[in-house]
């Protein structure tokens, strides 16, 4: 009788950086590296020492250089693919891409799906992806969104896609418009909302907060509509993409966004509720950039989803028309 094979240890590996992945931050760099690794574990792996950049300690943060060699740790594998939907298929994924070029993919998003797993989430957008598209190995997401926001998601078919969508978004390249119904009548015309943000995590979740000792922060407001008294649409461009940063701008203001289970006001989202509203109201609608090795100008929107035009509807009934803006 054979004695039993012992299993091979997995041990680490050495990956060197080429050109293509340079610029690329190191979280950014292993999440590709480790695809269905949560975030918040590739962090503590980093912070543990079990990551390094050229045999030394590195902050997440820390940018990679072409030449640079990675200690990329052994993970055990987590066996969590996508959950297929609607019979087993993610035709209905396809269906939400709204462009596609060589370089990236925009993705309306779906309220209440992920950006990617982690945290008690299984399913996400990047993994939903990867799945869909097994010959696009380098599919990265070039930005996020919340679990609760809809709209356009920029995703990188490309590493040097990637990194030139982190630069442009880093350098406030990136023109990022929202819609979003808030509480309240809003002042007509344009409104900026500068307001300094700080990230804590007391628990799982984040929790963002005006701070003078916080990161800038800069929202621009616009009245596109008023439902007499009660809530005011509006378009928000964002020059800096904070954590929550319309959420928290949009309360600070005191006009917290409707559906807001964090930063609203609990009274005004149970009215809203009884009238039909079953998410937060915020989505994303346009993206603008120019490619700066091209200079060729790249836009994409969505619409608002079926079921936020639906609700607005009923603010409109009689009795509770809406008083139309003035033009701006």
């Amino acid at each position: 009788m054979n004695p039993p094979q012992k299993t091979a240890k997995p041990t680490a590996r050495q990956q060197n950086v080429d050109e293509e992945a340079a610029g690329q931050r190191l979280d950014n760099f292993l999440l590709g590296e480790l695809k269905g690794v949560p975030r918040s574990h590739v962090y503590r792996l980093i912070r543990s020492g079990q990551v390094r950049v050229n045999s030394g300690r590195v902050n997440p943060r820390y940018r990679l250089r072409a030449g640079d060699r990675v200690r990329v740790p052994p993970v055990a594998e987590r066996g969590t693919r996508p959950v297929a939907a609607e019979g087993g298929s993610l035709d209905w994924l396809e269906q939400r891409v709204v462009y596609e070029d060589p370089r990236l993919l925009v993705l309306d998003k779906p309220a209440g799906l992920a950006v990617h797993g982690g945290s008690g989430v299984s399913l996400g957008c990047i993994e939903a992806l990867r799945a869909l598209r097994p010959e696009l190995p380098d599919l990265e997401l070039a930005h996020r969104l919340d679990r609760a926001t809809s709209g356009c998601l920029l995703v990188a078919k490309r590493r040097s896609a990637l990194r030139v969508l982190h630069a442009l978004l880093r350098e406030g390249r990136v023109s990022k418009r929202y819609l979003t119904l808030v509480q309240g009548r809003w002042p007509a015309g344009v409104k900026d909302v500068e307001a300094p943000l700080v990230t804590r995590r007391p628990a799982s979740e984040a929790r963002v907060k005006v701070d003078a000792a916080g990161k800038p922060a800069k929202s621009s407001f616009r009245l596109l509509d008023t439902y007499g008294k009660t809530a005011s649409l509006l378009e928000v461009a964002i020059a800096t993409g904070r954590t929550h940063q319309i959420r928290v701008h949009a309360a600070h203001s005191g006009h917290p966004v409707a559906g807001d289970d964090r930063y609203g006001d609990p009274e005004f989202n149970a009215s809203l509720a009884r009238q039909g509203l079953r998410r937060m109201f915020l989505h994303a609608h346009a993206v603008e950039l120019v490619w700066p090795d091209t200079g060729e100008e790249f836009a994409v929107s969505v619409p608002l989803p079926a079921e936020l035009t639906a609700f607005l509807t009923t603010l409109e009934q009689p009795g509770r028309r809406a008083d139309r803006a003035p033009p701006t």
